[in-house]
């Protein structure tokens, strides 16, 4: 094996957990609609003799294992797949037409299910254990479902600790950071209404597509004009749609993307200079533009005591030198950050590998590094261990 202090007995159960993660990612489920996912999840931690919830957020699945007084601590996994079509060609790629385990869901989710038998096993702690496998992480925001469900009041926490594979980072190290180590991301939708006219005779129209490009190259201002250089901030448009023939000015376009920061007042200025730019160019050119944000995620934040007590279980797992501590925030997004709105705790990230078979997340070549999982179900036992007993403060 990689890696330096792992937990015997997990490793013990190595095979069975390489065949329990390929059987997941064989039978990816989207959003909401993680049933088998959900079902074996259940029996897995019911067998465990943790109390099982279902029902929060559709799929979601909480186990509790409460062991006397003491602090109460959330870990989460996710559940949910992607709708891409897998290009793998190994005996267990997806058997789900257009559906694929794209970003190591099932990979954390058995992690976190082989941390729940070790420590269902081992009850040399004080407290409670919240195990929490939550549906729809990709864009379709499950943990804020699970939230509005009443997940942190059906089951109290005193903070709650998140985990995702990353590729690009070795297998066997770890990367975290106090503060921002996720960025918000909010999607928008913009429609430029124009006059249609024949394409002979622009005058006796308003051409939309004009109207969109200057609103394009002017959105592409704002990070680059309205941002402090030392910040971040990215806005995207990633989708044009308009018109239909190639002798007619169409009546309208339609343009969407999205915008990604790590600062709530940003998020802020970035939102209204969308607005404002889009609703005053086009009146300029003599359009009409209006812009809608549809869904969002706020930043991940992380407490930076928790990310000292992430550090430590970490180095102490596999020598300080592999882990690090103040890595660079990620411009993807998570909906963690919802949990994180609500409770202390923090998100780290767990290296999935370099090199050969180590392409990144969403792509149709990806797939969940086997070799980890004993180390992540270590890492899940040890933060459950140590944030459990050290009462103190």
């Amino acid at each position: 094996a990689l890696f330096m202090q792992i937990i015997p007995e997990i490793e013990a159960f190595r095979e069975e957990l390489i065949t329990l993660r390929r059987d997941i990612h064989a039978h990816p489920e989207l959003a909401f609609k993680e049933e088998r996912t959900s079902s074996l999840v259940s029996e897995f931690l019911d067998s465990c003799g943790f109390a099982v919830n279902r029902g929060l957020a559709k799929t979601g699945v909480v186990g509790t294992l409460v062991r006397g007084e003491g602090r109460r601590v959330g870990l989460r996994a996710d559940m949910d797949a992607l709708p891409m079509q897998e290009e793998n060609n190994f005996e267990y790629k997806s058997k789900e037409d257009g559906k694929m385990h794209a970003c190591g869901h099932d990979g954390h989710t058995v992690m976190l299910l082989a941390a729940a038998r070790y420590l269902s096993e081992h009850l040399d702690f004080s407290g409670t254990i919240n195990v929490i496998f939550q549906p729809a992480e990709e864009a379709a925001g499950g943990a804020k479902v699970m939230i509005e469900e009443g997940l942190f009041e059906q089951f109290p926490m005193d903070a709650v600790f998140g985990m995702h594979n990353w590729p690009g980072i070795d297998a066997g190290k770890f990367a975290m950071r106090p503060g921002p180590m996720m960025a918000s991301l909010d999607c928008f939708d913009i429609s430029i209404e124009g006059r249609g006219a024949h394409g002979a005779l622009p005058h006796e129209g308003v051409d939309p597509i004009v109207t969109a490009a200057q609103v394009i190259t002017a959105l592409q201002s704002i990070v680059s004009r309205n941002m402090d250089p030392l910040r971040s901030a990215v806005v995207s448009v990633t989708k044009v749609h308009a018109g239909s023939a190639h002798n007619i000015i169409p009546e309208c376009v339609e343009l969407g993307g999205g915008l990604r920061c790590f600062e709530p007042e940003i998020r802020e200025v970035l939102r209204s200079r969308i607005k404002s730019i889009v609703e005053r160019v086009c009146e300029g050119m003599g359009a009409k533009g209006s812009v809608i944000f549809g869904s969002g995620y706020p930043a991940v934040i992380n407490y930076p005591e928790d990310i000292i007590l992430a550090g430590k279980v970490a180095s102490d797992i596999v020598g300080a030198e592999n882990v690090d501590i103040d890595s660079e925030p990620s411009m993807g997004s998570e909906d963690f950050a919802y949990m994180l709105e609500k409770k202390p705790g923090c998100y780290v990230f767990i290296g999935n590998g370099v090199g050969e078979g180590s392409c990144m997340v969403h792509n149709p070549n990806y797939d969940f590094n086997d070799e980890i999982l004993v180390l992540g179900a270590t890492y899940w036992v040890r933060l459950a261990q140590m944030y459990l007993g050290d009462q103190s403060s």
